[in-house]
């Protein structure tokens, strides 16, 4: 992985969304969770480097709860995300998701952490602003928990936007190696082959992304800076066209 991201084609015209979770409670275990700094930095980088605007929603809006576990400055571009004065500002002060106009954005990425299982799945306006984004040719993206918000995503046809679409997500095995099977109010991977999404899955913690036209997605942290290189790489078609 580069740390440093050089891009010489830089996209100017288009606007993406990083949505985060805003809950910061584990469920009943009294342990405090949020949104995961790497799976945020390591997505954000390749799309600033490459020009594209970027704002920050969640679904209340206001300060959004990180999980402090994943606050490792040691990962340089982590330390680049929390020393960049615009960024860690609007993560802080994030958009509420209902008061978002699709209409404005090319891309949407659901950022990971714990806290999404609880509040990315049934919010209407999440639901609302992904699937317009998709529907009028933009990119809808996500990683690890991220992909929570695509569970109920219904195109205008009826049909479930993952349905018959080759994604990824946190497996099982890797939900039962951190031993927060009991705890998450749902099997993320279960619930997505429900939705008749062909689920793609590597060993615990290797990096998976899996590409389906418009719709890409990452297994776990070690996915989210090739998720990011992977918008920048279908974004230049959007523009393009």
């Amino acid at each position: 992985m580069n740390n440093i991201i050089s891009n010489k084609s830089l996209i100017n015209n288009l606007k993406a969304l990083i949505v985060v979770t805003s809950n910061g409670e584990l469920g009943k275990t009294g342990k405090s969770t949020g949104w995961y700094l790497s799976e945020v930095s390591h997505v954000y980088q390749p799309l600033k480097a490459a020009g594209i605007e970027i704002d920050f929603a969640s679904p209340l809006g206001g300060a959004a709860p990180m999980d402090h576990s994943s606050y490792d400055l040691g990962d340089q571009m982590n330390k680049q995300f929390v020393d960049d004065t615009d960024s860690y500002s609007k993560i802080k002060n994030t958009i509420p998701i209902k008061n978002i106009d699709p209409s404005q954005y090319n891309i949407i990425f659901f950022a990971g952490g714990h806290g999404t299982m609880w509040d990315f799945s049934n919010n209407e306006f999440i639901n609302q602003t992904a699937t317009q984004i998709y529907e009028s040719g933009g990119i809808v993206a996500a990683v690890c928990h991220g992909p929570a918000a695509l569970i109920n995503l219904k195109l205008t046809t009826g049909d479930y936007l993952v349905s018959d679409k080759k994604l990824t997500a946190f497996s099982n095995l890797e939900e039962e190696a951190v031993g927060l099977t009991s705890i998450v109010p749902f099997s993320l991977e279960n619930e997505l082959v429900h939705r008749n999404a062909k689920y793609e899955k590597m060993d615990l913690w290797q990096r998976n992304v899996v590409v389906d036209g418009r719709l890409i997605t990452g297994q776990n942290p070690a996915s989210a800076y090739d998720v990011g290189l992977e918008i920048v790489k279908i974004a230049h078609g959007i523009e393009n066209q």
